[in-house]
């Protein structure tokens, strides 16, 4: 079995989601008391959004690229960024280290490819919904058709992912909210939707629509698994 390096932190919510899941992967996979090898750096958020609020990337980069570096140092064979929005400074992580990165991205395009779907919408933040970084990697790599909601629905989208769920918080009102949005999308010509927050699964699960999900938590992570286990293909 190889080791996980995941970079984690943004949110520590979604972060423990990444560290139950891969481990359950390894479990399901070699049964009895086997785990996966996990090293684990978590970053303060609070540091990073200071960063990001005042609109300084490159120090996002630097401060995510120095926590990848101690990934790498402690043993890991292959780094997960335990985040979908922060994979817009994936470049400058990846440059800084020499073991390869998962791009969420590119495990849920693969995903999504295999279930036949060439139409999805994509919910996140507003990074996330409108940046070349996430959406146009699917539309240029993939040739996937990505749908997003007009910009006061990505408002809301946003404002619960950092006001309520990277807080915990997980209220009904905001899942109807979530729900409508998604019906929205499916009615505009959406056959999936991507849930581009790792977070968003804490309020909206497969069970809540008939439009298939892909929570690219589970995604990243089952991709991580089966990289681990070399069940799959190298990461990129």
């Amino acid at each position: 079995m190889k080791t996980v390096g995941l970079l984690g932190g943004m949110s520590w919510e979604s972060t423990g989601l990444y560290y139950r899941l891969i481990n359950e992967g390894v479990r399901d996979r070699l049964g009895g008391l086997h785990s996966a090898r996990i090293i684990l750096v978590s970053v303060n958020f609070r540091e990073i959004e200071d960063l990001r609020e005042a609109g300084d990337w490159p120090g996002v980069g630097r401060a995510l690229a120095h926590a990848a570096r101690k990934v790498e140092v402690a043993g890991a064979d292959l780094l997960l960024v335990c985040t979908n929005t922060m994979h817009k400074v994936a470049p400058e992580i990846q440059k800084a280290v020499g073991i390869p990165l998962l791009h969420i991205a590119d495990a849920t395009a693969e995903r999504i490819l295999a279930r036949g779907i060439r139409t999805v919408g994509l919910l996140g933040t507003n990074f996330t919904m409108e940046e070349d970084f996430y959406r146009g990697r699917l539309i240029d790599k993939y040739g996937l058709t990505v749908l997003v909601p007009p910009k006061p629905d990505r408002d809301l989208v946003h404002r619960v992912i950092y006001e309520e769920l990277c807080l915990g918080e997980v209220r009904d009102a905001s899942r109807d909210a979530y729900l409508r949005i998604i019906e929205d999308l499916r009615d505009a010509g959406a056959e999936g939707v991507i849930e581009g927050c790792t977070e968003i699964v804490m309020l909206v699960r497969q069970a809540h629509t008939e439009i298939p999900l892909f929570d690219t938590t589970a995604i990243h992570a089952e991709a991580a698994v089966a990289w681990m286990l070399e069940e799959g293909p190298d990461a990129t």
